[in-house]
């Protein structure tokens, strides 16, 4: 015990103890003072059983900037990620997603920590941890040659190279195949993103353009997307396109063809109506949520699908077989903008929220370009219908089945028809505009159509959504 007058004594004893557990701190997470006690490591994942080991926990990141250099010729990636986030727990360590790329150093408020990789996953222990409520910034550098994710029941997805340079799409994997990242869609960002390719390439992206510069063989494109947006919704196109720029409602306009695909073909033609469809989405959906339009075509047969990335959706080449004009594929994909991307998924399972309005969207485009009903394109459905699939929950290998889309569809239109043509688009904008730049549930839908609508509707969703027999016509 330490004596009245023994001061002189305990300060000595109190400062060799301090060093001493100082020494102790040093070899593993370095020694400044801090008392991380109660201090734990975040999750290893998000907890969505649909998508198990991808997203992370412990911390919520607000901004990513993204530098990447790729060469074709070689096809290596080399990039500097800056990830800004803030500690939801009081963080001994934490978790980024990256697939396949290897990790030269890791830095938190420029000072080195200590990392490692473990499978997919980057392995991130700052010094001290960081206390919850803390902003902290770490910065990744990395280099690799990318690959895309394989996924038996969900295909693959994520950076591919191409005949002309590479793709990066791919829903719900891509992004951590080309940048260190928190890959779930409950954890939104804004995004800076410079592209540096050899001259004569386009490098497309996500956003605003900014201005693009030379030197040495070497071009820098850059890209800005400040509203919150999803991982899965990031994308990186490098190649010979024909590049279109420009304005539609004051906000730029930046839409790309495969230069190997016909200058005024269907596809060309039919994401040149990108404005024309917007705007008639708007007038039922509300004010569009981002400060960029456009759409980009790929010409690689392997990519199959057409994926809403934000502000830019991509089209693979399937959807415009021999050389037809397909607007509703652009209406899929824009109607996306409002419903997945501004308003976006909580979990996997509700994935239904995106493609039953987006499917949905397709019927109310094509009644206005002088097409079939809305109400004959359900008709048609509703007869075809696998009622044993429910469009909430469908399983992870049913992920992207009809259920989903087109049941999901069914569901929106029993709607308009239950409460009416009024309440429904009120509904609807409501939605969008209550729940712009952030995520949902079903559940949060149910209950904002009940309110605006001042009716029970939960019965009605119970048996258009989940039921297993056909629900009696609304």
């Amino acid at each position: 015990m330490i004596r009245t007058g023994q001061t002189p004594t305990g300060s000595r004893l109190a400062a060799t103890a301090t060093a001493l557990t100082c020494v102790i701190a040093l070899i593993t997470a370095g020694c400044t003072g801090a008392d991380t006690d109660g201090f734990r490591p975040g999750a290893t994942d998000a907890g969505d059983p649909y998508v198990p080991g991808r997203g992370n926990g412990g911390y919520d990141v607000t901004h990513y900037g993204l530098d990447v250099r790729y060469d074709p010729a070689t096809d290596r990636l080399t990039g500097r990620a800056v990830v800004t986030a803030t500690a939801t727990q009081d963080l001994s360590q934490f978790n980024l997603d990256l697939h396949g790329l290897d990790v030269d150093s890791v830095s938190i408020s420029d000072a080195r920590v200590d990392h490692r990789r473990d499978g997919d996953e980057l392995v991130v222990t700052p010094r001290d941890g960081l206390s919850r409520g803390r902003q902290f910034t770490v910065t990744i550098e990395y280099a690799g040659v990318p690959a895309a994710v394989t996924d038996g029941e969900l295909g693959s997805g994520g950076f591919l190279h191409t005949a002309d340079g590479a793709v990066a799409l791919g829903q719900p994997d891509s992004a951590a195949t080309w940048f260190p990242v928190n890959d779930h869609p409950s954890d939104k960002a804004s995004y800076d993103i410079v592209v540096t390719v050899p001259d004569g390439l386009s490098a497309l992206s996500n956003g605003v353009p900014g201005p693009t510069s030379s030197a040495d063989g070497w071009t820098t494109w850059r890209w800005s997307e400040r509203a919150p947006m999803a991982s899965y919704l990031s994308t990186l196109v490098i190649g010979n396109y024909r590049v279109t720029s420009g304005t539609h409602g004051g906000r730029p306009m930046v839409t790309a063809v495969a230069a190997s695909l016909p200058a005024s073909g269907g596809a060309a033609s039919s994401v040149a109506r990108t404005g024309e469809i917007v705007d008639f989405l708007a007038s039922r959906f509300g004010p569009y949520p981002f400060d960029s339009y456009g759409g980009i075509v790929v010409a690689d047969d392997r990519i199959g699908y057409a994926l809403e990335t934000q502000s830019r959706p991509v089209y693979g080449p399937a959807f415009f077989t021999g050389d037809r004009p397909n607007p509703g594929v652009v209406a899929h994909e824009l109607a996306h903008q409002w419903f997945g991307d501004s308003v976006s998924l909580s979990r996997w399972g509700d994935i239904w929220l995106n493609e039953g309005f987006a499917s949905y969207a397709e019927w109310l485009w094509e009644e206005h370009d002088g097409g079939r009903t809305a109400q004959r394109n359900f008709d048609l459905q509703y007869a075809a219908t696998d009622w044993t699939q429910p469009s909430v929950e469908p399983g992870r290998e049913h992920m992207f089945g009809t259920a989903v889309y087109k049941r999901g569809a069914l569901t929106v239109h029993a709607l308009r028809r239950t409460v009416g043509d009024d309440t429904f688009f009120r509904i609807l904008r409501t939605w969008t505009a209550e729940r712009a730049a952030g995520n949902a549930t079903t559940s949060d839908f149910v209950a904002l159509a009940e309110r605006v609508s001042s009716r029970q509707l939960r019965p009605l969703f119970d048996a258009w959504l989940v039921g297993g027999s056909p629900p009696s016509l609304p």
